[in-house]
């Protein structure tokens, strides 16, 4: 009995999980949490709604109803014996020099998934926009393997709630992305490369948006810390209401020993030199503790990649998703990190690596200018 008893308890434990897990997403989405898991929590799959779910790939291009596997095969193509209807169109060329529209479509809905997948050579030289609602200026510019918490133009395994990347080079996004009037997804291939297989699907649904629910933004920076100012800017430039959900970090060591002992500093609604929320060190941040030691990939919270080959400098990836304690401002925002490290003497050394980050937040529209994306050659990993 008491076996059983234990059994039970490791089952309320896990199940307890779960809930946490989907009402977390129920928060993100700008809902109230309910006791039936949340707007996007478990609890709510047998529940109705009027809601109407498409997708866009390269079979159903505009996501129209019925219009999907209508794509022709050529003569000599995979798909030539078999005719129409089956895999004729799955993927989409993006010529180097180019921009291609991924997805165009009007509202009110959320984008629910995101998947994609493309030569890993793709990962720096081809840049993701979101424009929402018919804004001239797009609320998601990053490179797109970054996009995916995959930085230093590698691929590596991610277990994340809201990003996952699969064996091999699956990538998966699964932030809620409302958008009211419309929204445009283009792709730019800034590189000189042809990609002649890009795949990608985009999982959406048409239905009401609720009037508290702000727009989903990333921001791809990078920069070299310096022995004077060891600090890299993960944000700045909000203005106006939002909450802060997410961070990840590229991180390039170009010192010995242990790099993480810098803070991550949010500055909050007018904060000046001191912030209102300031941690204790970078893999406290991360969830992590006595400079990690090991890898880890987990819902909210991961060191999925240290990279130390011989000849290269040492490179780490990091992620933390603050879904279930999203930092909500009601004026502006900046968020920094420092890049600290010990000298032989026990006091704390500056240092001068290379991070490059996305923030991902919420916000209500306009949002403020981004800085501009820096060019290829300054997106080269080491």
């Amino acid at each position: 009995m008491r076996s059983n008893s234990r059994a039970c308890n490791r089952s309320r434990v896990k199940l307890l999980g779960v809930a946490t897990l989907t009402m977390g997403l129920g928060a993100v989405w700008g809902q109230p949490m309910q006791s039936d898991g949340g707007v996007a929590g478990l609890g709510s799959l047998p529940m109705l709604r009027n809601s109407e779910t498409r997708s866009i790939s390269a079979e159903n291009p505009r996501g129209e109803r019925a219009g999907g596997a209508r794509a022709v095969p050529s003569p000599g193509s995979p798909a030539s014996d078999i005719g129409a209807g089956w895999k004729v169109r799955p993927f989409i060329p993006v010529p180097r020099a180019s921009t291609v529209t991924l997805a165009e479509v009007g509202g009110p809905g959320v984008i629910q998934h995101i998947w994609m997948t493309v030569d890993n050579k793709a990962y720096r030289d081809l840049i993701l926009r979101f424009y929402w609602d018919g804004e001239t200026t797009p609320s998601i510019e990053v490179p797109l393997g970054d996009f995916f918490a995959l930085g230093h133009g590698l691929r590596y395994k991610v277990n994340s709630m809201m990003v996952v990347v699969n064996p091999t080079g699956g990538l998966n996004s699964y932030w809620p992305m409302p958008f009211r009037k419309s929204v445009k997804i283009t792709l730019e291939n800034q590189g000189p490369r042809n990609f002649d297989q890009f795949f990608y699907q985009i999982t959406y649904a048409l239905e009401a948006v609720p009037e508290n629910a702000a727009y989903f933004h990333a921001q791809w920076r990078r920069s070299m810390t310096s022995r004077a100012h060891p600090e890299h800017v993960i944000l700045d430039g909000v203005a106006g209401r939002g909450q802060y959900v997410g961070t990840f970090l590229a991180w390039e060591q170009l010192s010995n020993g242990w790099w993480g002992e810098g803070e991550v500093k949010f500055f909050l609604d007018g904060d000046k030199e001191n912030p209102t929320i300031c941690g204790t060190g970078t893999e406290d941040y991360f969830g992590g503790a006595w400079a990690f030691g090991d890898t880890y990939s987990t819902p909210f919270l991961g060191y999925p990649f240290y990279g130390h080959e011989g000849g290269e400098v040492p490179k780490h990836s990091l992620y933390r998703w603050h879904v279930a304690d999203p930092i909500r401002f009601a004026k502006d925002l900046r968020v920094t990190i420092q890049a600290l490290g010990w000298w032989p003497n026990g006091k704390f050394q500056p240092l001068t690596d290379d991070i490059a980050s996305v923030a991902y937040w919420y916000q209500v529209e306009p949002h403020g200018q981004f800085p501009s994306l820096p060019e290829r050659a300054a997106r080269f990993p080491r």
